[in-house]
């Protein structure tokens, strides 16, 4: 009973300075509106940057790194054994960039319960043919299927087919900028020389952006079995192994435990992006911080108007004490005001947001940079609509309890007799 009187106290004087109450909860669903807008564009915006590098970019690398000996004969010499020797123009290992029995460590990542999927790699450097000149060039022979599954090959693939790559014999996707350097169009044969001066003709089946240019203008993709022909070498011949995990938090551990277990070298995607997961973290504080400084500025503004609205009702709250209503009914009436404002805003505020969130979403954004965007990135993650609402009920609430908390315990007397 005395709640349903309460309510309807604070209905009265809601209403009966209501234009007061609409600018405070304008205020509110503006800040809300922004806050969720800000968020859902930045965090989409995050998101988009990092697929570029990230979503590109495996957990684990394996791989067979060529570097000088650590241990030199010298040192295995008994009369210079314990002496510290000093060696200058020490020479690679004669080693090759294969790994050594690949097939068993495939299998035995395939049986790791950890392992996501795995896609094996060839890296071959080549010098792509035209004319009398010869460009610089990277071919990444793929399992196609595989690197379709984990890494989204085919979004990447913006003319021809990517399954190309797997049906048709000799065939290489070629990145856009290395193909308009070329004038390489879908269904040319292209020549290519590998390091050993080793020619084969391929032919053209698709154009592959990755959104960095500089990348487009070297890579180019082909089959693992057209690039082991490529370099005459056997059907077992693999240079990388490319891991995704279940669980990419554990890459750095778990590429120790493989670099230590298979003896190969080994990279997490961690120590490969640190700088790029840096720039990341560092736009999405940026992105709250705005977000929240304009949660705030609308709770001072609540703050101001609910102050004004106690000090011009000091006569209202002497005759409710006087009739009987305590401090802490008092209390309850401007901060039942307060969250009212909250709610019916911040509820307006998070439909305001979501419209304008579509909105952007709906803008074309058309880049050669970025073949695969076609609107600006937007992340509809409900953590920043309920971050918004609870910040706003919470704003609120305190912009009414501490204005109301301190004319709870004005005594009546001293308001009437002043009048």
């Amino acid at each position: 009973m005395k709640f349903n009187l309460i309510a309807s106290i604070s209905r009265s004087l809601l209403m009966a300075r209501w234009r007061q109450t609409l600018v405070a909860a304008i205020g509110v669903t503006f800040s809300i509106t922004m806050f969720v807008g800000l968020l859902s564009f930045m965090s989409g915006l995050n998101d988009l940057l990092d697929g570029l590098i990230l979503n590109r970019t495996p957990h684990i690398r394996l791989y067979n790194e060529i570097l000088p000996s650590k241990n030199q004969p010298v040192d295995q010499a008994m009369l210079f054994k314990e002496r510290h020797n000093f060696i200058s123009s020490i020479k690679p290992k004669n080693e090759r960039l294969e790994i050594y029995n690949n097939t068993a460590v495939i299998k035995a990542l395939k049986n790791d319960d950890r392992v996501l999927g795995i896609a094996p790699k060839i890296t071959a450097q080549v010098f792509y043919n035209v004319g009398g000149i010869d460009l610089t060039g990277v071919i990444n022979g793929i399992d196609v299927e595989g690197e379709n599954k984990l890494f989204s090959f085919s979004d990447y693939v913006t003319s021809g087919n990517y399954i190309d790559l797997k049906n048709t014999p000799n065939s290489i996707i070629l990145g856009k900028g290395a193909a308009d350097k070329m004038l390489a169009e879908i269904g040319d044969v292209i020549q290519v020389t590998t390091a050993k001066g080793e020619r084969k003709q391929l032919k053209v089946v698709g154009y592959f952006e990755s959104g960095l240019l500089e990348i487009d203008k070297v890579q180019s993709y082909a089959s693992i079995n057209t690039t082991q022909k490529l370099l005459g070498e056997s059907n077992n011949y693999i240079t990388d192994i490319q891991i995704k995990l279940k669980n990419m938090l554990i890459a750095p551990q778990l590429a120790k435990e493989y670099q230590h277990l298979f003896n190969v070298e080994a990279v997490d995607i961690q120590t490969a992006n640190s700088q790029f997961e840096t720039g990341s973290s560092v736009r999405t504080l940026i992105s709250y911080a705005v977000g929240i400084t304009l949660l705030i500025v609308a709770g001072f503004g609540i703050y101001n108007i609910l102050n004004m609205m106690i000090y011009e009702k000091m006569d209202s709250i002497a005759i409710l004490k006087a009739t009987g209503f305590s401090g802490k009914d008092v209390n309850n009436i401007f901060t039942t005001i307060a969250l009212s404002i909250g709610i019916f805003g911040g509820l307006l505020g998070l439909l305001c947001g979501y419209g304008l969130s579509a909105l952007i979403d709906q803008i074309p954004f058309d880049t050669p940079s970025l073949p695969t965007i076609k609107t600006y990135p937007i992340n509809y993650n409900p953590k920043f609509y309920l971050i918004g609402a609870v910040f706003s009920i919470v704003t609120t609430y305190l912009a009414g309890y501490l204005p109301s908390r301190k004319a709870s315990k004005i005594d009546p007397v001293i308001i009437i007799r002043g009048k």
